[in-house]
């Protein structure tokens, strides 16, 4: 039952997609009797089916699905049974199939407020994206089979057609250990894929207007809300991400250029470029064609990322195994650049007539450099991700770029970006009178090169963390000038307290200041990540019960070795009491998990998160014998990492916020005009 009523949602879905393309084409077209709005609740319908048969399916033990015998459990508990509805390679389409389908919705509805060409044209785009991801669900990554022939766990043979003969295996391995060792698989996936497939709907606004010939900035403003949205997500997904990484891979880490990894790093660097000179766009008409540019390469980056994810290609704790979807992918991303790119030379004659970039000592100057940066960023993380790849592809050797490569041109680049953060915001458009950069850098700079002396003499004299406190430092306080002088003009004008000027000129452009607080958030991961990498302790011990070993100030006794059966997994770990200077501190309770009848354990650190920076505890080998092997690690100011990420995205969503209220105001104005 269940595999026909996903089925049936996947065609509806299939069906939809479809129709919204004719029906997009036409009303693009001028043809008043297309509307596009019973092929998008289609689409959203279907989508929603397909989902929650899937869930439904794994919530009530069906194991009669291919999928839920396959990476399923009875014994999996909530919410890890849900996240299972995503953490293989077919869930994981239909995952992505019901967000386009939303992200789909969203775009008619604003469509339905103001019927016009572009929004026609944007939407049969979207229906183009969704006809070739539900296509891949009926074909080569449908997760609706049934099970034809059962093993003691999981199933040997399936068939396609819902109405099959079925043999359902009475139990599943589960899901992979490593994804449902921390509730954040149930949390970090959807965000990033409302980040990733988010990336569709500006690639649709400017395929649209190249269809269509629309010359201007028009697509942008369409669009721009979305783009916020969808890089906040993206934002906010790769931090989960990190934050998992740190609290399950049990190395310490949250960031190791892992081909996955790069593959959400890549879009959000050139989505990031796109934000900032589709402001230029807006503003002064200028980078049009580069605007295009980018926004083709980001939706095609989000393409290879999925297929990077779900090919099988690499190896890596994030990626999916072999399977026919890899070619498809791939082939989908081919047709993806050579459709944009082919479209975009036939309208060279309109994309290329924008003005130029007068000075670079200019705002748009400064937005420039910031895009020109970002985009080699992105570029250097391409290369290295891919290279082994197209290596082993057409000579068949194996080669590995590690981090070494990465850290050594990204880490340059970095601080450059903080550096131009810096200058953009206080440099005026078109271009800077003599001296006013002077003047509004002057202090800001000597705030800057103290706090980094005073960062060498009390703190570390590393000179990456001097350098990221130091530029750090002066970014903050370049805004905060700013701010004390916008503010120190309207009080002299008007007979307003400061803090009350203060909310005003904030809310007056709720946009740039919302872009400057992610500003600050950059700021903040920037040197989280100095103190963390340059800074952290390593050791280690191996302790019998009863015996304390000194590390970085804290003494840790090991108090003894414990076992818990839990009806998912067995637990054998240590529990050791950590103190400081004699004070008690707190007990930590590394351990090692078995799930079901998996043989190999799944390292769990405890971390004990402390102002100053975390004391981390891995066990690296089971105490049943008495003694038992720790690591140690510190993780100095990493909770500033964790709370720049935070407030990098919350930056982008008040952003959003305050664009939808700009457009609120704007209609209320032209409904009074009328």
């Amino acid at each position: 039952m269940l595999s026909f009523l996903g089925s049936a949602g996947m065609v509806v879905a299939l069906v939809g997609s479809v129709l919204l393309v004719v029906r997009g084409f036409r009303a693009a077209r001028h043809d008043t009797n297309a509307n596009p709005g019973s092929a998008a609740q289609l689409l959203l319908a279907g989508a929603v089916v397909a989902m929650g048969a899937m869930v439904l399916a794994l919530l009530t033990d069906d194991f009669s699905l291919v999928y839920t015998a396959n990476n399923h459990a009875g014994a999996t508990p909530f919410p890890f049974d849900v996240a299972t509805a995503w953490a293989a390679l077919e869930g994981s389409i239909v995952l992505w199939g019901l967000v386009l389908a939303g992200y789909t919705w969203f775009v008619f509805r604003r469509y339905r407020e103001r019927p016009d060409r572009l929004g026609a044209a944007a939407l049969a785009v979207m229906g183009l994206v969704a006809i070739f991801f539900f296509a891949l669900m009926i074909t080569v990554a449908n997760p609706f089979e049934v099970c034809v022939r059962a093993v003691e766990t999981g199933c040997a043979e399936s068939s396609p057609w819902p109405f099959a003969t079925v043999s359902a295996p009475t139990d599943g391995p589960g899901p992979n250990p490593l994804l449902q060792n921390h509730f954040m698989m149930a949390i970090h996936p959807p965000v990033l894929y409302l980040g990733y497939v988010g990336m569709t709907v500006p690639f649709a606004y400017a395929m649209g207007a190249l269809a269509l010939g629309v010359p201007g900035p028009e697509w942008l403003r369409r669009s721009h809300r979305s783009t916020l949205v969808a890089w906040s997500f993206l934002t906010l997904g790769i931090l989960l991400g990190g934050w998992w990484a740190y609290e399950v891979l049990s190395w310490g880490g949250y960031w190791a250029w892992d081909p996955v990894e790069n593959a959400s790093l890549m879009p959000w660097l050139v989505a990031t470029a796109f934000l900032h000179s589709g402001i230029v766009q807006q503003r002064r008409g200028m980078l049009q064609a580069w605007n295009l540019i980018l926004v083709i390469s980001t939706f095609s980056l989000t393409i290879l990322g999925t297929f990077l994810t779900r090919s099988g290609t690499i190896n890596s704790v994030h990626s999916f195994t072999q399977s026919a979807i890899g070619p498809a992918l791939l082939g989908f991303l081919v047709l993806t650049l050579v459709g944009s790119f082919a479209l975009f030379s036939t309208r060279a004659d309109i994309v290329a007539t924008s003005p130029r970039v007068e000075t670079l000592v200019s705002r748009e100057g400064m937005f420039l450099a910031n895009n020109l940066l970002l985009s080699v960023y992105a570029f250097i993380v391409l290369v290295g991700t891919t290279y082994p790849l197209v290596l082993e592809a057409f000579s068949g050797t194996q080669v590995g770029v590690g981090e070494p490569f990465f850290n050594r041109l990204a880490v340059p680049l970095s601080f450059l970006l903080l550096l131009v953060m810096g200058f953009g915001p206080i440099t005026p458009w078109r271009s800077a009178p003599p001296g006013l950069l002077w003047a509004r850098t002057r202090i800001p700079g000597l705030i800057g090169l103290a706090a980094g002396l005073l960062t060498a003499l009390t703190v570390s004299r590393n000179g990456w963390v001097v350098l990221a406190v130091t530029l750090g430092v002066f970014v903050v306080a370049t805004m905060t000038g700013l701010l004390v002088e916008q503010t120190s003009a309207r009080t002299a004008k008007t007979p307003e307290t400061f803090s009350t000027a203060v909310r005003r000129v904030v809310t007056g452009d709720a946009a740039f200041w919302a872009g400057q607080l992610s500003h600050i958030g950059v700021v903040l991961v920037a040197i989280g990540i100095a103190f963390a990498a340059n800074l952290g302790s390593h050791a280690e011990v191996v302790l019998s019960p009863g015996e304390a070993a000194q590390f970085q100030g804290y003494s840790l006794t090991f108090e003894s070795p414990f076992r818990q059966v839990q009806p998912s997994k067995t637990i054998v770990g240590a529990r050791l009491t950590v103190t400081r200077d004699g004070r008690f501190i707190g007990v930590v309770e590394p351990s090692a998990n078995f799930f079901g009848s998996a043989e190999s354990a799944v390292s769990t650190p405890d971390v004990l998160h402390r102002p100053g920076g975390d004391l981390y505890i891995t066990l690296l080998s089971t105490p049943d014998s008495g003694a038992a092997t720790f690591q140690f690690d510190t993780s100095p100011m990493i909770w500033v990492l964790w709370l720049g990420g935070l407030t990098t995205a919350t930056g982008g969503f008040l952003a959003m916020a305050a664009r939808r209220r700009e457009r609120s105001t704007s209609q209320v104005r032209r409904t009074a005009d009328v």
